[in-house]
This record gives C-alpha cells, sequence and structure tokens, in this order.
C-alpha cells in the first residue's frame, strides 16, 4: 500500500529524526510504499538526501495522482491521518493510526 506524505510535513515542527522513524517503520515492517506528495519537490529532496532522508522513500509524487493513505494537515482526501508535525510524542501515535487505518482498507 502507498502511504503518501505531505511535504508541508517535512518542515518544522516536524522532527527528522522522526520523520526517519516513522518512514522506516512503515516501510520495514508495514511494507508500505512511501511517497512525498508535493508540487515542488526539489527544495525537499535537496533537504533531505543528504541528511538519509530518502532511504525509505520511493519518490515524490504530484498531489492527488496516487491512491492511498495520506499523512497530512489536514483532511483533503478520504484515509488520512491528521496531523501538525511528526515529533517524539506522537511517532507512536502516528504508526497506530496509520497501521489501523490500513487493516480496514485491506481486502
Amino acid at each position: 500500500m502507498n502511504l503518501i506524505i505531505r511535504d508541508q510535513l517535512l518542515n518544522p515542527p516536524t522532527w527528522f529524526a522522526s520523520f526517519r522513524d516513522l518512514t522506516l517503520y512503515c516501510n520495514v515492517f508495514l511494507r508500505d510504499h512511501i511517497v512525498i506528495e508535493s508540487d515542488d519537490p526539489d527544495p525537499y529532496y535537496r533537504w533531505i538526501k543528504p541528511k538519509g532522508g530518502m532511504d525509505f522513500i520511493e519518490d515524490f509524487v504530484r498531489p492527488g495522482s496516487e491512491d492511498g493513505l495520506h499523512l497530512d494537515i489536514s483532511h483533503n482526501y478520504p484515509r488520512t491521518v491528521v496531523t501538525d508535525r511528526i515529533a517524539p510524542e506522537n511517532v507512536h501515535r502516528l504508526i497506530a493510526l496509520i497501521s489501523n487505518l490500513r487493516g480496514l482498507t485491506k481486502s
């Protein structure tokens, strides 16, 4: 399944280490294909690539072009987990919500 993360969630107040933890867990344990949804991927790619942020990311996609679970700052799509940041205090909750939502969407 695709996990589509909105590009704005790469910006502070997101903690980069927590972003890496979330993408590692979802890729390795949930076997999600993770993409970043962005209209302008170049600055995000240049910022996260040297830090290892692309290790578990498949690609960048245009908004609305992929089907899957969304991690977003607002409820723009069905099957969306809404958050304002990815940080140590919420990464476990986000993983649980993503896992639960995946369970509801499996056929």
